[in-house]
């Protein structure tokens, strides 16, 4: 049966209705609206205005793009049946060689040979994994351990023999070209600048969104979209999910799984890849260790996401938003945080009264009054705490989401060429 007809066929049987009720598009603004109203109250109240500032949330959204990035490679990965965690050596690949070739050939060179090293990893976990069945953690993390001794490896004899590296760094990178939308991007600077409840913190979202703008985050930016429209309005995403879901039915009804796993594997690499050489152009410079763990990181988005484009991208800008409050604010920001988080806590015990979870509303309670109490007696938090700021809301995200959390059935789970015929 040919792959087109196989489509068909899966399209036919595949269930209208999934149970779980679908947000509305104005559903989902709302919900939008009342958390930026909920940010802007926290802001008033805590006084930390940069909280959601156009500079806040212009750096958000670069410490976003490389762990959506590596989410979305992950995306790519699982949906197809394979766990991904060798995503953090992939873009370690992806920074080696988007710096290699971004110092000598211009940035645009480097972001495609950062795609071809993190795709090249790719290639070996999907070698490994489905052709010799080897676990897929294990051979994630052996190649987490190999990309970072590889590029150390080759910096030695690369870019420590050139003016401006060593054998730890690279020398500078030209910059890709930035973009601000004249007129409008200073009016959203200036009414944000007016603390108004509200509008000001709409101002300033949209003015990140606006200003000094790398081109590359406009392309990662569009590559969310692309995926869903790839992987859910197609029907080659069709046959590569159905290999994630029941590689032996989608075998059957004429699909080559081996292929289809092997290409997604592939661009996950290079999705991952491209997330590691954004990091080493946008900063111009490539450094060991440059990562910091944005792969694992990317790899929690996308469980937060419950392996979706959208909530991949929604997890992606929570923590690149946690992690810019360090870098702007400080310790400032982290404490207005708490209140928010106490807020939160106080609107799930609310919700699980009227479910009544009066077991869950009594412990959220708890932690909501233990929050209070913390951002009442404190003007600021110990740095440790700021620092440790992203991982925590990683732990937390991950913690709350998982009671909602759906996976491909068939992920991880070894297949054999065959079983469907």
């Amino acid at each position: 049966m040919s792959e087109s007809t196989s489509t068909v066929s899966m399209a036919g049987t595949a269930p209208k209705k999934t149970g779980r009720r679908r947000l509305s598009l104005p559903v989902i603004l709302l919900i939008i609206a009342g958390g930026l109203a909920l940010f802007s109250l926290v802001r008033i109240i805590s006084g930390a205005n940069d909280l959601t500032s156009v500079g806040q949330v212009s750096g958000a959204l670069q410490l976003a793009v490389p762990i959506g990035l590596a989410g979305l490679g992950g995306l790519w990965a699982e949906r197809a049946g394979v766990i991904n965690i060798g995503l953090e050596g992939m873009m370690i690949l992806g920074t080696w060689f988007g710096a290699w070739a971004g110092y000598q050939w211009g940035p645009w060179t480097g972001v495609l040979l950062g795609v071809v090293g993190g795709a090249l990893g790719g290639l070996l976990h999907a070698v490994m994994t489905v052709t010799f069945k080897v676990n897929h953690i294990v051979s994630g993390v052996a190649i987490t351990i190999l990309a970072s001794g590889l590029t150390r490896y080759m910096s030695n004899f690369t870019f420590a023999e050139t003016e401006g590296g060593s054998s730890k760094q690279s020398p500078r990178i030209d910059a890709i070209e930035r973009i601000t939308v004249p007129g409008l991007s200073d009016w959203l600077g200036d009414l944000q600048g007016k603390h108004w409840f509200f509008v000001s913190d709409l101002a300033g979202v949209l003015g990140g969104l606006m200003t000094n703008l790398s081109l590359l985050t406009v392309v990662a930016l569009l590559l969310v979209p692309g995926t869903w429209w790839v992987l859910w309005r197609t029907g080659f995403g069709l046959r590569l999910r159905s290999c994630g879901e029941n590689p032996v039915a989608a075998e059957s009804l004429g699909v080559n799984v081996y292929k289809y796993k092997y290409i997604a594997v592939i661009v996950s690499g290079g999705l991952a890849g491209l997330g590691g050489a954004f990091l080493a152009i946008i900063t111009g410079i490539y450094q060991e260790g440059q990562t910091g763990g944005r792969g694992y990181i990317g790899l929690a988005a996308m469980i937060f996401g419950n392996w979706m484009p959208g909530g991949m991208a929604l997890g992606a800008g929570l923590f690149g938003f946690t992690d810019s409050l360090k870098l702007r604010g400080g310790a400032v920001n982290v404490h207005a945080m708490l209140l928010l988080l106490a807020i939160l806590l106080l609107i799930a015990v609310v919700w699980m009264l009227y479910r009544k979870k009066y077991v869950q509303a009594a412990i959220s309670a708890v932690f909501s009054a233990l929050l209070f109490t913390w951002y009442a007696l404190t003007d600021e938090l110990p740095s440790q705490f700021v620092d440790a700021a992203p991982y925590v809301a990683t732990l937390l995200v991950l913690a709350v989401s998982a009671q909602r959390l759906r996976m491909p059935k068939a992920n991880g789970r070894p297949y054999f060429k065959g079983q469907g015929k």
